[in-house]
């Protein structure tokens, strides 16, 4: 079993299209969409959840009233302000706390330093995570609530899901929509992966971005390929891109036109391969060759409409 990641420096490079071309391309796989701040994979693969499971992924401080005794050392101690009165008496003086969960970060100072034994940490909940089933194979996906914390541990949970499911059902590959960037979350997603391929277009932020993620693909070993999205709108800057990259060794598999087709297909939940017969279709189908050739897996066979 194999993983592929698809990331970029910065978002808005298009990866995720390209991911859903690549699930319409490779047959029956599992999809991962690993960019769980701003999950939006589901969007074109229309997916039928048939498991939801809560996210936990951090701790979160409540008070037991009934042992209160209104000291207020927790309030004095907690340097996020989380600690609110719950009630008070006829003076004003606080007769019980309680704690803002929206506030509270689960550090567990009150409950440790709390005489009384008055405060329990508890599993926040964070997000949700699903395994859902669509027109390609399966899509393991998931969504960080507001205010929720731990995306690498959930992008964790969703990768391992993913992996598990392709190794019950017989599957030889799972394409990760990674997230943008280089933080905590863009590492849970490749460190150990087979191959990532960098989706990056030519602006001067984009190549930017894209030489930072090179720098972090690098540091953990993983092969690595570069696509430069909408190539044809900046020639210069996508001549830079290219150099760049050769000069760090890393193939260019694909260079993909700006066409309006892409946008379409998002209107009709449909990935450019589905939708479109046209010059992004084809160099998308392409792209996708060049990824199974340096993944070392079969191709299925295409529509003659994308040769």
């Amino acid at each position: 079993m194999k993983e592929l990641v698809v990331i970029s420096g910065k978002g808005g490079t298009g990866k995720t299209s390209i991911v859903a071309s690549f699930a319409a391309l490779a047959g029956k796989t599992v999809i991962a969409d690993c960019d769980v701040d701003a999950a939006d994979l589901h969007l074109v693969l229309e997916p039928k959840t048939i498991r939801a499971e809560e996210f936990t992924g951090g701790k979160v401080a409540r008070i037991i009233r009934e042992k209160c005794s209104a000291c207020g050392l927790c309030k004095e101690l907690c340097r996020f302000g989380a600690v609110v009165s719950a009630s008070a008496d006829a003076g004003g003086n606080p007769t019980t706390y309680s704690i803002d969960e929206n506030i509270c970060e689960g550090c567990g100072a009150c409950a440790w330093f709390c005489k009384d034994e008055a405060i329990r940490l508890d599993d926040a909940i964070d997000g949700d995570w699903f395994v859902s089933e669509t027109r390609h194979g399966f899509l393991v996906h998931a969504r960080l609530r507001p205010g929720g914390e731990n995306s690498g541990k959930l992008v964790t949970q969703v990768r391992e899901s993913a992996k598990k499911l392709a190794e019950e059902n017989g599957l030889e590959l799972v394409i990760i929509d990674g997230p943008p960037g280089i933080g905590c979350p863009v590492i849970a997603s490749l460190t150990g992966a087979r191959m990532a391929l960098i989706v990056t277009e030519p602006s001067l932020s984009g190549l930017h971005d894209a030489d930072r993620v090179i720098d972090l693909t690098e540091h953990f070993d993983i092969p690595t390929a570069v696509c430069i999205n909408k190539h044809d709108i900046n020639t210069q800057v996508a001549g830079e891109i290219e150099r760049k990259a050769n000069e760090r060794g890393l193939r260019i598999l694909g260079k993909l036109d700006y066409d309006n087709s892409v946008t379409e297909a998002q209107f009709n939940q449909q990935s450019v391969v589905e939708h479109s017969e046209g010059v992004a279709a084809k160099q998308m189908t392409g792209l996708w060759r060049s990824v199974a050739e340096e993944l070392g897996i079969r191709v299925k066979q295409v529509s003659k409409k994308h040769e």
